[in-house]
């Protein structure tokens, strides 16, 4: 048996801190990545020497200027945020990883990425969108409430690498395919080998995928990931999308998150969750369908998310979404089994809630957020939801429609007493700092036509 033959195998997908070790002393990992994730849902951070990382990181986490968590796509200066401020001097707060949270980066084998949490003066920072989740889920687990999920994202694709569509300012934008291509098994040979590919390298990254297909609108695929922690599952995603951009580099495709890259595309979000009691679902009644547990679900959800839209439609572009016929919620209802819908009860004998709303760029933290802090309005309250809409829904002009500008989402967020009750203290105006940021950026007198603003902003960085 050689030198190399005796070896152990690399360690790839999630690692624990002695794989880590291991691997850093064999030389096969020289870079750590400590990512936090930000306002938008994107991986921020520093690159840190693996050895340097093990010494003194690992233990003692690290300082990062703090408007990582205040500011918007373009990381322009924090004006007035209370978290930091030229009045404050735009300091630091400390980031600590989550040792628990190590992967492999498929688009570099001699680095990881570790997920890290805030902290300002020895607190976490509630602002932080991995913070106001945990939050949530604390507040259910006083109530003995376990929460599963599964993300299931929508993106579409196009010919040519991000940087070569920047180069071109992206003119001519054309998608990998130009027919509705929805559950083809026979793609065209780059989405095909794309769709491969992202498959090897989320596998690689200890994220490995339910299942894939194509979509409806031009160019656009489908992602499902298996049900399981909440935490775990929006760490996976933003990660995921990364590896996404990744894997269109090596294929010379661009994937944009971009809900509405053309008219006629709604790329979504699709958060399906259930609450789990002493190793049992909550929301399925013994007969069959929904318990009064999961009809109080989907009235809070019904009742609560059209105050707290910003968090699950953040940018000027993901209110194009929201028109009939194109698998986007128009209003607030719920059906069995019915994709008009913005909440789709799904499954007879174990039912979960599918919550359609979100579009692809959606921050995964603040719209599982948002969706779990109105379930748990709508229990505390023991509302009651509607009657189910058994037809079309985009034809019922009786329940309260979606928001169609990020102004009136943001309108309602400021005026309505519920985000200030249901987050914790100075998130609400955090965020609605966030969403005015945008629409300083971008004005919202838009026409039919997808903007150059909107493309340069979003269609590379949703």
């Amino acid at each position: 048996m050689t030198a190399d033959q005796d070896r152990p195998a690399r360690a790839t997908g999630r690692l624990t801190l002695d794989q880590l070790r291991t691997e850093v002393a064999e030389g096969r990992v020289r870079t750590v990545e400590l990512a936090l994730s930000d306002v938008q849902g994107r991986q921020q951070g520093k690159r840190y020497h693996a050895r340097y990382f093990l010494d003194r990181v690992a233990g003692d986490g690290a300082d990062v200027c703090a408007y990582v968590l205040a500011t918007d796509v373009d990381m322009l200066p924090p004006s007035d945020f209370e978290l930091v401020s030229w009045d404050s001097g735009i300091g630091d707060f400390q980031v600590r990883p989550d040792l628990t949270t190590i992967r492999t980066a498929p688009w570099d084998p001699a680095t990881v990425v570790v997920q890290a949490d805030a902290y300002l003066d020895d607190r976490p920072v509630e602002v932080s969108p991995r913070r106001i989740l945990r939050r949530q889920l604390d507040l259910l687990a006083e109530r003995g409430l376990r929460v599963k999920v599964g993300i299931e994202t929508e993106f579409a694709l196009y010919r040519g690498t991000h940087q070569r569509l920047e180069d071109t300012l992206h003119q001519a934008l054309r998608p990998v395919s130009a027919k509705n291509r929805d559950f083809a098994l026979e793609v065209d040979p780059r989405t095909s080998r794309y769709l491969r590919l992202l498959q090897e390298h989320l596998e690689h990254a200890g994220r490995p995928i339910e299942a894939a297909k194509s979509e409806a609108a031009p160019g656009q695929v489908e992602i499902t990931f298996p049900y399981g922690d909440a935490v775990e599952a929006c760490d996976g995603h933003v990660l995921f999308k990364r590896i996404a951009r990744h894997t269109g580099d090596r294929t010379g495709l661009a994937p944009t998150f971009m809900p509405t890259p053309q008219p006629g595309t709604a790329s979504g979000l699709h958060l399906h969750l259930s609450l789990w009691q002493d190793g049992e679902p909550v929301f399925a009644a013994p007969s069959g369908g929904l318990s009064a547990t999961g009809s109080q679900a989907v009235a809070g959800l019904l009742t609560v998310l059209p105050d707290l839209t910003p968090l699950w439609a953040p940018n000027t572009n993901s209110y194009r979404r929201y028109q009939p016929d194109t698998g986007a919620p128009t209003s607030f209802t719920w059906g069995y089994d019915n994709r008009t819908c913005a909440v789709r009860v799904v499954g007879r004998a174990t039912p979960h809630l599918e919550v359609r709303l979100p579009g692809a760029d959606a921050n995964p933290y603040l719209a599982l957020t948002a969706a779990l802090a109105a379930v748990e309005h709508g229990i505390e309250h023991a509302l009651t939801p509607p009657e189910p809409v058994t037809g079309n829904a985009y034809a019922d002009h009786t329940a309260p429609p979606v928001h169609t500008t990020l102004s009136a989402a943001l309108d309602a967020f400021r005026a309505g007493p519920l985000p200030d009750k249901i987050l914790a203290p100075g998130v609400a105006k955090h965020y609605a700092q966030v969403a005015q940021l945008e629409l300083d950026a971008l004005p919202e007198e838009l026409g039919e036509e997808i903007t150059d603003t909107e493309i340069t902003r979003w269609f590379a960085r949703a």
